[in-house]
């Protein structure tokens, strides 16, 4: 369904809505340059796969997006409880975004908790779908509400439309034999289908996913299919719906390629995939199942065709202890976990360290201490990394900033844990797991070449002209030892924890060898090359607000946000914690104020103020949720004018 639009006007919320002219007896269409969406529902009403189909559908038409996926830490919550509500954010437009958007300006509520679980998030003039088949006395009583909030006039803030969902879908599907119970599940696709009316998303992929996912039970899914036509034909012939919208593809947001829609997780596998095949090596991942880390060991275990090996391990400590060993034998050697799991890992990081062999370690890191918030968000694992073993033991720390960008910043983690023999850490978060958006699929040509040679004879002279080879003999620009490959003949080498001597490897317990050896260490990460840190800022600020992770998109839409009201502020986001940018010293030198705002209580910033001795002022959530750009743009116009 197309329009003609004229005289568009932005909104206060900075929507843009035209006014149509529509064909007789059709229903009006107005143009919006954005829309935020969120399904919310108990845990088992498929809120999560609902969002993942209106998102592929959306990305599908090229829209700009950016996802906030947010469930319950439990298998099972309690049915119809606060606790147990599970949401999808999607935010989708016309020009680029950043972020999964603060306020959503449509609500699928299926039921009561998920009705009051979220109402407090919308602004007035929202548009609110629910599902009132659920608001029964018993459910509503069980989240706290004492009257309909359907009839007491609490929405009339809102543009309420009662749909009833389950109603509405069991008799779209009586003719195919269900049980009531069966036809109910199909009520999410229903709603799936009235809401890809109402924005005019695609249909076909949807049906195509549907055939293949069911399709061992093809009259299940035909039943999802006749649900999700239903919805979308109840969207066109309802008199409550006397509008549908448009958002049009982002032509001018993303430069020439090849798109498809990416969550962190799979990008970060497909990065270790690509770094694997640059480096001509086989990837090995010594994991322990953990939220939110546990998709990357999913994903990697379906492409042994790219000499990929996945080992489910009884524990984190065997998962990383396999690792390592295939990192001795010659693999591009990965273990993926969360928080919980580093701590388990710790020793095994330190032996990495003593042995100078490239490992990656994956933290998706999530809220803590202990287990914490499972399936929140969280980056309060920067100073584990940076610290959390015994020794001096330093290890690299890498971050991505995107789902996006989780397949680069793989890349870059192997390029360094190779290049220079070290573990490295690379940490992601939940957000940015779970989240998604438009990723450009890269021609081969321009990922890095990521090849290394394997010793392959001795590599010293002693004094009597015999050659041997020196385990320990580095390579002078970047003090890397030799990666010598198990049963390389005249090759053989003592490895192990006990610290030791200088180029030839032996044990040594010599002070002034440990001494050196520790110092070496050190400066192998301190002379790692990374980029040069760049500064966002055309207008000479004298604010600098500096990120790292996962905290860029809203960041970025914060900064947004002030030069458009007129602010001067200047940004830089970190991808390289250890070692910094070395002009990261002189960038912050230049400015007058220095904000990092940060998912944690202020680990960045302890960095950076005890390095670089600068009054670094933090800005920090700890709630389990990603910032939003209006808070952000609030605490930043507050630094600027303080």
């Amino acid at each position: 369904m197309t329009s003609q639009v004229s005289s568009p006007t932005e909104q206060a919320d900075g929507t843009v809505v035209g006014e149509q002219r529509k064909p007789a007896g059709a229903k009006d269409v107005r143009r919006l340059d954005r829309v935020i969406i969120r399904f919310a529902g108990d845990s088992g009403d498929g809120m999560q796969l609902t969002g993942d189909r209106f998102t592929s559908e959306t990305a599908s038409f090229g829209n700009d997006l950016s996802t906030l996926p947010n469930f319950p830490a439990e298998i099972r919550a309690p049915a119809g409880t606060l606790p147990g509500v599970s949401s999808f954010q999607l935010h989708f437009a016309d020009h680029d975004i950043l972020t999964p958007g603060d306020a959503p300006n449509v609500l699928v509520a299926m039921n009561p908790a998920a009705l009051k679980a979220n109402i407090g998030d919308l602004p007035r003039g929202a548009e609110i779908i629910v599902n009132t088949d659920e608001f029964t006395k018993r459910a509503m009583q069980k989240v706290g509400y004492e009257n309909s909030p359907l009839e007491d006039g609490s929405l009339d803030g809102y543009s309420l439309h009662p749909v009833p969902l389950t109603t509405l879908t069991v008799e779209a599907l009586k003719d195919f034999g269900l049980t009531r119970k069966e036809a109910e599940r199909s009520k999410n696709m229903f709603a799936l289908g009235l809401l890809s009316w109402m924005y005019h998303r695609p249909t076909e992929g949807t049906e195509k996913f549907l055939r293949k996912k069911f399709a061992k039970k093809p009259g299940i899914a035909e039943a999802n299919i006749a649900a999700f036509r239903a919805g979308w034909n109840f969207g066109e012939t309802t008199e409550d719906f006397a509008v549908s919208y448009e958002v049009a593809p982002a032509a001018k947001a993303f430069p020439p390629g090849v798109y498809r829609n990416i969550s962190g997780n799979l990008a970060l596998a497909y990065g270790l995939i690509a770094a694997s095949r640059q480096a001509d090596l086989p990837l090995y991942l010594g994991s322990y199942p953990i939220t939110p880390a546990s998709d990357i060991l999913h994903e990697l275990s379906r492409h042994k065709n790219f000499g990929v090996r996945t080992f489910q391990a009884e524990d984190e400590i065997a998962g990383i202890g396999a690792a390592l060993g295939a990192a001795f034998g010659g693999s591009l050697a990965v273990t993926t976990t969360s928080g919980p799991g580093v701590a388990l890992k710790s020793e095994t990081i330190g032996l990495a360290v003593s042995l100078e062999l490239p490992l990656l370690i994956v933290d998706i890191q999530r809220g803590g201490p202990s287990t914490g918030l499972p399936t929140k968000t969280e980056q309060a694992d920067l100073l584990q990394a940076m610290y959390g073993r015994n020794g001096e033991a330093p290890v690299p720390v890498v971050a991505p900033r995107t789902p996006a960008d989780c397949f680069d910043a793989a890349l870059e983690a192997a390029r360094i844990a190779l290049a220079y023999r070290t573990p490295v850490f690379l940490l992601s978060d939940g957000y940015l797991a779970n989240g998604s958006e438009p990723w450009r699929i890269p021609e081969l040509d321009e990922l890095p070449d990521l090849r290394v040679r394997f010793a392959q004879g001795p590599n010293h002279t002693l004094d009597d002209g015999t050659e041997v080879f020196w385990p320990y003999k580095r390579d002078p620009q970047t003090l890397a030892r030799p990666w010598a490959v198990p049963g390389t003949p005249g090759l053989e080498h003592r490895i192990g924890g006990i610290e030791k001597e200088d180029g030839t490897g032996n044990i040594s317990y010599a002070p002034a060898n440990h001494d050196l050896m520790v110092r070496t260490r050190q400066a192998k990460v301190d002379g790692i090359a990374v980029p040069d840190l760049e500064v966002d800022d055309p207008d000479r600020a004298r604010t600098l607000v500096l990120g790292w992770g996962s905290t860029y998109g809203p960041i970025t839409a914060a900064v947004r946000r002030l030069r458009a009201a007129g602010e001067s502020i200047a940004q830089a986001h970190l991808r390289h914690l250890n070692p910094f940018p070395k002009n990261l010293g002189s960038v912050l030198a230049r400015y007058d104020k220095v904000v990092i705002p940060e998912m944690n209580l202020g680990q960045l910033a302890t960095l950076i103020r005890g390095k670089y001795l600068v009054d670094a002022h933090s800005y920090n959530q700890v709630n389990g949720m990603p910032f939003k750009a209006e808070q952000l743009a609030t605490a930043l116009k507050e630094a600027i004018d303080g």
